[in-house]
């Protein structure tokens, strides 16, 4: 009777410590009751391929830089610019003029003062052809400035000097820009318009290392074990250190969706699911109803698609691609696969993008075409028979290492077979090898996703253009290129919209990108944890958040 005690009375401590780490932060951890030890815990699920702001392009580098650096603008929870380092601009009548002057207390995470020369030198080294170890795949999104493209392309006569970006003193940086842009104060809080500190042009790998990396954000990285976490800590020489409630950001590594959901249940995250995140598929609906108030969905401007390399037979044929973009159902996709409310997309540019009045998608419908497998069947015969072939190749489609992802390629080349008589190969790969392997056209089909930069639809038809560092299928076209300059060229947003919305017609014409649905982010996030958001491009703010007991 007495072992029978024990035995019980131990089990009742296990139980009551099991639901103490599952429902309240461990203190020990860094969110205690006072806050002084706040440190905020999420998964980014891969090593980030770049710390490099003029080289970051993807969502997992742009979730720890965003909390490193700091552009001339930021960006507050409704999307509403703010001052970042800049504490005033003033715009010239014309609107090519900016005027920026950066505040006071602007510091370097090593104390040297953050000056207009450090943008002008960041920027021109964005654009610089010549840029180690690859060129800048967002250089494009400097071309707003005069001179910038024609010096990223190598022109003739185009150097560094010719680019309208000019540090007057060390407090006054002046910017011209090609045609008025209405966006472009929020763009400057895009990485690629980072500042950068000088010394990196002694040291081509300053940025794979924590000891080397001088930051001016709410943070600077205090550990980085490659390919397991990266812990940011806060940069006690940030101007706006009151505003920065969190003692310490840490990013866990973990490339499985049971995993990470089992980290935050046993208090190991605070925070699971996108952007960097998964949470399990198949667990979704439990788990709203289970988490309640920590569970959030939300739509976002973003969009999943697939990429078609046109550059390699039969991909190079159009009628293959339309046929393949149309025997797939985008709404089983979304309502059997994703399952986080997601909406089938069939042009481009998602809802919620800002346009002339209200939103791009209530001037233009994105019905651009409808799936018809019959159809699909005789565009695929046509197509094989202009290239000269009596069947269909079997196709290699390549995906990140992500549980969602193999479970859309699976269900495609599922429809694939069934619609087509299509034989696919799916091929995995983590995720800076697929970046790497997609920026270089060796593939055939690939997963892409995109989220907005900036509200506006340029964000995402500017990433079609023949000169785009983003642009990984090989689609090229003066008619579509042409369209964008006279969209980027005009004041008037009548004709701005007409011209982006016949791009985008064109672009899905052309079927060089097969669209599949808009995101919805799904996540989840532990009680106590304050203004920690997700914006309206379904990227994650931790810049000001803070955690309060409660």
């Amino acid at each position: 009777m007495g072992k029978k005690s024990g035995l019980t009375f131990i089990a009742l401590l296990v139980v009551i410590s099991m639901i103490a780490v599952g429902c309240t932060p461990k203190k020990d951890s860094g969110n205690g009751s006072n806050g002084d030890e706040a440190v905020f815990r999420m998964n980014l699920s891969e090593e980030p391929p770049s710390m490099d702001p003029a080289q970051v392009q993807d969502q997992v580098s742009a979730t720890v830089i965003n909390g490193m650096y700091e552009g001339l603008t930021r960006k507050n929870e409704n999307g509403e610019v703010e001052e970042g380092m800049a504490s005033s601009w003033v715009v010239s009548d014309d609107g090519l003029t900016y005027t920026f002057t950066i505040r006071d207390g602007a510091k370097w995470s090593n104390g040297d003062p953050v000056t207009a020369n450090d943008f002008e030198y960041a920027w021109k080294r964005a654009l610089d052809p010549e840029l180690k170890p690859e060129v800048s795949a967002y250089a494009y999104q400097l071309y707003y400035i005069k001179g910038a493209e024609a010096y990223n392309m190598g022109e003739a006569g185009a150097t560094a000097d010719t680019v309208a970006v000019k540090a007057l003193d060390e407090k006054t940086l002046e910017v011209v820009l090609n045609a008025p842009t209405t966006y472009f104060l929020g763009l400057l809080s895009f990485q690629t318009y980072f500042p950068v500190h000088q010394s990196v042009k002694d040291n081509e790998a300053w940025a794979s290392a924590a000891s080397t990396m001088i930051t001016n954000g709410p943070f600077k990285i205090g550990e980085w074990k490659k390919n397991t976490s990266i812990t940011l800590v806060k940069n006690e020489n940030y101007y706006a250190l009151d505003k920065v409630g969190l003692n310490k950001v840490h990013f866990t590594m973990v490339n499985d969706s049971a995993t990470e959901l089992s980290m935050y249940q046993t208090n190991e995250l605070d925070y699971a699911g996108m952007p960097t995140g998964l949470l399990p598929l198949d667990q979704l609906e439990t788990l709203k109803a289970t988490y309640g108030d920590e569970y959030h969905a939300k739509g976002t401007a973003s969009i999943y698609y697939y990429l078609f390399n046109t550059t390699v037979e039969p991909f190079s044929n159009e009628k293959v691609r339309k046929a393949l973009s149309m025997a797939i159902n985008r709404q089983d996709i979304a309502d059997k696969v994703a399952l986080g409310g997601e909406t089938p997309a069939y042009g481009f540019v998602p809802p919620g993008i800002k346009g002339e009045s209200k939103q791009f998608r209530d001037e233009v419908s994105d019905d651009y075409f409808k799936e018809d497998y019959a159809e699909a069947k005789k565009l695929l015969a046509e197509g094989l028979t202009e290239l000269g072939l009596t069947d269909m190749p079997e196709l290699s489609l390549m995906y990140n290492t992500n549980d969602k992802h193999q479970k859309i390629a699976e269900a495609i080349a599922e429809m694939w077979r069934q619609n087509l008589g299509v034989k696919v190969k799916l091929d995995n790969a983590e995720w800076g090898v697929f970046l790497d392997t997609r920026n270089n056209l060796n593939y055939e089909v690939a997963r892409g996703g995109w989220g907005a930069d900036y509200d506006d639809p340029m964000t995402f038809l500017d990433l079609f253009t023949t000169n785009s560092g983003n642009n990984n299928t090989g689609f090229a076209s003066p008619e579509y290129d042409e369209l964008i300059k006279k969209a980027n060229s005009t004041a008037d947003q009548a004709e701005r919209m007409k011209a982006m919305a016949d791009a985008e017609k064109m672009l899905i014409d052309s079927r060089a990108i097969m669209p599949i649905y808009y995101y919805t982010s799904v996540n989840m996030m532990k009680p106590g944890f304050k203004g920690i958001f997700i914006d309206y491009k379904g990227d994650i703010d931790y810049t000001r958040g803070y955690y309060e007991a409660e």
